[in-house]
C-alpha cells in the first residue's frame, strides 16, 4: 500500500484506466457522441463500486465491504 502521489497511487489509477478502457471505451464504440460516452461511464462505474463481485472480500462488492468496514469502526469506537 502506497501513499497518495506515489508510484504505487500512479499504477492503481492507470490499471483502472485501461480496464476502463478495454471494457467500456473498445468494446462498446464506436461512439455516436460524448453524452453517450459519459452515459457508459457512469454506469460503469456503478458497477465497478456497487454491483462487481470480488472474490478475495468474500464476493461482495466494494462498496458493501466498505460499508462493512466503517460499521466495524463505530462498533469499536463505541466500545472504547
Amino acid at each position: 500500500m502506497g501513499s497518495v502521489g506515489d508510484s504505487y497511487d500512479n499504477a492503481l489509477a492507470e490499471t483502472v484506466i485501461g480496464l476502463f478502457k478495454t471494457e467500456v471505451i473498445r468494446r462498446r464504440g464506436p461512439w455516436r457522441n460524448l453524452e453517450a460516452v459519459e452515459f457508459a461511464t457512469l454506469e460503469w462505474v456503478d458497477w465497478f463500486n456497487n454491483r462487481r463481485l470480488l472474490e478475495p472480500i468474500g464476493n461482495i462488492p466494494p462498496a458493501e465491504a466498505e460499508a462493512h468496514y466503517y460499521a466495524a469502526q463505530q462498533e469499536i469506537a463505541l466500545a472504547a
